[in-house]
């Protein structure tokens, strides 16, 4: 049926990563007419793919965790209120509930992986890190048993930080400093606002363990050392739903999401970088409008609301003129600490008559963890030695490389460009340090004698083709003092009809905070278009 389109709102999203395509097909899904403008030749952003000499390497993300969120996506209808369902129903909590649905398997094949790390410490040892209840304690009680009665209780007071801090508060948006207030005495009693290295350090006597059970923040760019204890909720938010992967690789879930927002009646453009959100000025007790956006190319394009899926502080600070900006002004937004940045090589080799002792997804800690998180975040120096994150997708899907190979990449968690590194030197130097170390300590024997691809990231590619402030890989730091109400709002405080969406903005970086970002702002968007929205259906149940 032709809808009319004279009382439809209009809205345009910079940025095709996972932020802006969770949220256009939420507003396509709410009655907007959605455009999505991307600088790149394709979706993806931080979650690009790239094919080369018949491998495909997923640039960015690789972890999948709750994949019910991406089921609430595709199970998306056009022109229906869905806002208002529950967050978690309790289905999602039930066991075996960590599995996509059907709506997602028209779009994308994801399965689970066990274990879903397996981390290497600097001793050849290495930790299974599965969920399993009697796996954990068993490879704890090897590790150090004195420990057992430690885990429990992490146990115990982790469960209720996850209630608490996620299934509670994970969808709140804290647009108001009496929002924040609400919730403080509950995370004071929980202990959730100490450093999450901090608070495992109660717990564990083991150095190992501590490491264990607090390094995923750097998957999302927490300094472990820094965040905030709320953070130990990951621990149960994975073994609530388990860690997945997308066969074909995170690009080919992009890919879906693309298809989906699509089938919904939005649009895309690529290769469209932005230059300029068009705003018209405000005065004094009235804020400045977002009337649209101003391409690279000189093209204008109009629309009743803006969203920026782009990186926060080139948000504001390159795209939008300072006079129309109170709160957000350069001072203030160079005074963030945003988070680390990475080096990663994306590399292909030929399998080998020795079968790789290897996980789907490992962690090969260095000889130091908190001096080297120190180094990277604090004194923002390149070290002689590193820790990793080694993804070898290949083993669970061969699709993603010629036959009688591996695609894999491995990711060096280093300072951000406010250090000033010199990456055309640094760059090459680390990537064959890395990939020697892999083949010398054993983890892929031979690796350089099989090596056929390689190539490499560092900071200058988040900030020079990702237009990521410093070259940050997560946007702003999540540190205490960087969350919640003090993380940039998902509306914007400074200009009517703007709004952010994804790492940088409420609540946080990585994959699901990401889609629950889009979901918080297509709330607020609600919120703020709620005339028009009930206006236009009024129209549609008229012409049926």
């Amino acid at each position: 049926m032709e809808y009319p389109m004279t009382s439809r709102s209009t809205a345009i999203i910079i940025g095709a990563g996972f932020g802006g395509l969770s949220l256009g097909i939420r507003l396509q899904s709410l009655g907007f007419d959605t455009t999505i403008v991307e600088a790149l030749d394709k979706a993806g952003g931080r979650a690009y793919a790239k094919h080369v000499n018949g491998f495909t390497f997923d640039m960015g993300p690789t972890v999948i965790t709750v994949p019910q969120f991406i089921e609430e996506l595709f199970a998306l209808q056009r022109d229906v209120d869905h806002l208002d369902a529950p967050d978690f129903p309790a289905e999602m909590l039930q066991p075996g509930s960590g599995l996509a649905g059907p709506e997602t398997a028209r779009y994308a094949n994801i399965v689970p992986i066990l274990p879903f790390y397996r981390i290497y410490f600097d001793d050849g040892t290495y930790f299974d890190y599965d969920g399993d209840p009697v796996s954990t304690r068993e490879q704890i009680k090897q590790i150090a048993p004195e420990d057992l009665e430690g885990y429990e209780r992490f146990h115990t007071d982790a469960e209720a930080i996850f209630k608490r801090g996620f299934l509670e508060l994970g969808y709140t948006c804290f647009q108001d400093i009496s929002t924040m207030l609400k919730v403080v005495p509950d995370l004071l009693k929980l202990d959730a606002v100490r450093s999450l290295f901090s608070f495992t350090s109660r717990y564990f006597s083991s150095d190992k363990l501590r490491q264990v059970f607090s390094f995923e923040t750097l998957l999302i760019g927490g300094n472990p050392l820094s965040v905030p204890a709320i953070y130990a909720m990951i621990h149960f938010v994975e073994k609530t739903w388990g860690v997945h992967y997308v066969m074909g690789g995170t690009g080919a879930l992009v890919s879906g999401m693309v298809k989906k927002f699509q089938e919904l009646g939005g649009v895309i453009r690529y290769d469209s970088p932005v230059s300029r959100i068009d705003c018209e000025d405000g005065s004094f007790l009235k804020k400045p409008k977002a009337t649209g956006v101003t391409l690279a190319d000189g093209d204008q394009l109009s629309a009743d609301l803006v969203i920026s899926n782009a990186d926060y502080a080139n948000t504001y600070m390159k795209l939008i003129d300072s006079k129309h900006r109170r709160w957000n002004p350069d001072w203030r937004i160079k005074s963030m600490k945003y988070s680390m940045s990475l080096l990663v090589v994306y590399f292909g080799f030929k399998k080998s008559e020795e079968a790789l002792d290897l996980r789907h997804h490992n962690i090969i800690l260095g000889p130091r963890y908190e001096e080297l998180l120190t180094d990277i975040f604090s004194r923002k120096i390149l070290a002689e030695d590193f820790s990793q994150y080694l993804h070898i997708p290949t083993l669970t899907d061969p699709s993603l490389a010629p036959e009688g190979h591996h695609a894999a990449y491995t990711l060096i968690p280093v300072p951000h460009n406010g250090s000033e590194i010199d990456w055309d030197v640094e760059g090459p130097r680390l990537t064959k340090t890395v990939l020697t170390f892999l083949d010398e300590e054993g983890y892929i024997p031979g690796l350089m004698e099989n090596l056929v691809h390689q190539e490499f990231i560092t900071p200058d590619y988040f900030e020079k083709t990702l237009a990521s402030h410093l070259g940050n890989a997560f946007g702003v730091e999540p540190r205490l003092t960087q969350s919640a109400f003090f993380r940039p709002h998902n509306r914007s405080e400074d200009i009517t009809g703007l709004y952010l969406v994804g790492a940088s903005s409420q609540p946080g970086a990585g994959t699901p905070s990401v889609m629950m970002s889009a979901k918080m702002t297509a709330r607020v968007i609600a919120e703020d278009f709620a005339e028009q929205i009930q206006d236009w259906r009024g129209a549609q149940v008229a012409a049926k």
